[in-house]
């Protein structure tokens, strides 16, 4: 017989991440909360010099806007990880554009600093918070073959709006002045709303299927036959009853899964990346500074960054091209590994760069090496952990990262101050980067891979690539198949006169079918106790 239908009383299939379809909305969806997320408290630093101004305050002072929305993005991962836990992806993510939105229109009428902080830092932290966290969790239900090119090209929104916001944001300036621009600013992280409404929920149509599955199958159970029609509806109706009391409360799910922190390589990942964000974000900070100490013209200082972001936008999904790829995709830590290995070198070798020449050089480099830790980091984690505890997972590993940017950067900025030499700075960022490259390699292969080939094969482990979602949605399928025996076989043990009808009607069947009488199709299929009639089908057509 054929593939087994819903509709025609069997259980569907496991949903499965499409790979494609709504998942390139989606996608399209995260690559543009990806780079107002990353992108937006940079940009916001055009405006720094007419806060100063109008506020008669420092640098120091204006920077702390964009040191609060990093804080906030970073550290309220564990909140963002809660509510979408409890109330899912899509509401999160409208409530969150509401807030960034309102962040930056309320910031265009402040009158002082302190207020631009609980605005503009905030209010609009919170809200692209909310938004960016939900977005990667829906990436990796829509994607598992492709979710590295789909990791990829999501992180690639980041250069890119950078290298659009920053010039909007001058123009802005110039025609409207800060607050018109804070103003327009606002409006445009609406988009942010528009992104959330396309975050569709992959198990929508899996619960309306098993929901019709499973009544059509209560249906076909039910099926009055002959004269004891009325025998097997009332006793069918008792059972359904007695099925609702006996039904057991469903266990409620948990708002942030700790659990988590007893898998070895969430461990191991959440340390790599802490001493990683400790010296990633430093020479790309110190950069413009540490060429015009060099020499090198103010434009041409400014341009380093422009030549950053152009690599970074190509190296980010070419790097999820190849993270792909069937014999890399389970060894994707250690890529993860040699990319953060590929950027520490960057920075020390290039720290004696005296010349504008070597910084271009040094630019080129760290962009490829960026743009592939970049599109990584957050494969890695949804390997390791899949996707049911991913949500979890990286609510407590941006938690953890915003202790490492609070004191990476400042720490850096403080060194200079004190020893007025940038070489030693990125000689002490690029050998963090080294060690936690160094770390995860290590530390993955002698506590993951020599562990599981002492454990039987038929078990999964995070080093191979983590639980597969379909494996996942397997195991979701096999628990509604048991909870849908569970209800039916009261049915059978109470009942009699159901399957005495059955036994009946298939006698009848018999008859007719060797008198040549034609009877309707599918009245006389026998359900068996498992839910399969493949078999046992009694077909009454004539010959």
């Amino acid at each position: 017989m054929g593939r087994p239908d819903p509709e025609e009383g069997q259980l569907p299939a496991p949903v499965k991440p499409p790979d494609g379809g709504w998942g390139w909305i989606v996608l399209f969806g995260c690559f543009v909360i990806t780079g107002f997320s990353y992108a937006f408290p940079k940009a916001v630093s055009v405006y720094f010099k007419e806060l100063m101004k109008d506020f008669h305050v420092g640098y120091s002072d204006t920077a702390w806007i964009s040191s609060i929305m990093l804080a906030m993005l970073y550290g309220t991962g564990p909140v963002c990880s809660i509510m979408v836990n409890q109330f899912g992806c899509r509401p999160v993510m409208l409530i969150g554009g509401l807030l960034a939105s309102a962040g930056m229109i309320l910031a265009s009428f402040t009158t002082n600093i302190i207020e631009l902080y609980l605005t503009a830092g905030v209010l609009t932290g919170l809200g692209m918070a909310l938004n960016f966290q939900p977005s990667l969790i829906m990436l990796g239900t829509y994607f598992d073959k492709r979710r590295p090119l789909a990791n990829g090209l999501a992180a690639a929104g980041s250069p890119v709006f950078l290298s659009s916001l920053s010039p909007l944001g001058q123009v802005l300036l110039e025609k409207f002045g800060w607050r018109g621009g804070f103003l327009i600013m606002g409006g445009l992280l609406l988009n942010c709303c528009t992104c959330g409404a396309v975050m569709r929920p992959l198990d929508m149509g899996m619960k309306r299927k098993m929901g019709k599955a499973q009544d059509k199958y209560e249906a076909k159970e039910m099926l009055p036959i002959g004269g004891k029609s009325e025998e097997g509806i009332s006793t069918t109706d008792g059972t359904k009853k007695a099925k609702k009391a006996k039904k057991k409360p469903k266990k409620g799910k948990k708002l942030l899964d700790f659990s988590i922190f007893s898998n070895r390589g969430f461990i191991i990942y959440t340390i790599s990346k802490f001493i990683l964000v400790l010296g990633l974000f430093v020479p790309p900070i110190l950069l413009v500074n540490y060429a015009k100490d060099t020499g090198v013209p103010d434009t041409e200082a400014a341009f380093l960054l422009s030549i950053i972001g152009f690599i970074d936008i190509f190296a980010r999904p070419a790097c999820g091209m190849v993270a792909g790829l069937k014999w890399v995709r389970p060894h994707v830590a250690y890529l993860f590994s040699f990319s953060m290995l590929f950027n520490g070198l960057t920075d020390i070798c290039s720290a004696r760069a005296s010349n504008y020449t070597g910084l271009v050089i040094f630019c080129v480099f760290f962009g490829i090496s960026y743009g592939m830790v970049g599109a990584l980091q957050f494969e890695v984690l949804m390997a390791i952990v899949g996707s049911q505890k991913f949500s979890s997972a990286i609510g407590l590993v941006l938690l953890i990262e915003a202790f490492a940017v609070l004191i990476g950067p400042p720490s850096a900025g403080r060194l200079v101050d004190a020893l007025k030499n940038y070489e030693v700075i990125f000689y002490l960022a690029g050998s963090e980067v080294v060690l936690s490259a160094l770390f995860l390699a290590v530390a993955s292969y002698c506590c993951l891979s020599r562990g599981k080939k002492k454990e039987p094969p038929s078990e999964n482990h995070p080093s191979a690539g983590g639980g597969s979602d379909t494996e996942e949605a397997e195991s979701d399928l096999q628990e509604a198949e048991e909870h849908s025996s569970d209800n039916h076989q009261p049915a059978h043990s109470t009942d009699n006169a159901i399957v005495a009808a059955n036994e009946e009607a298939n006698h009848v069947a018999e008859e007719q079918s060797g008198e040549g009488g034609g009877c309707p199709t599918g009245d006389g299929e026998v359900l068996a106790r498992d839910g399969s009639n493949a078999d046992q089908m009694v077909e009454r057509d004539s010959f």
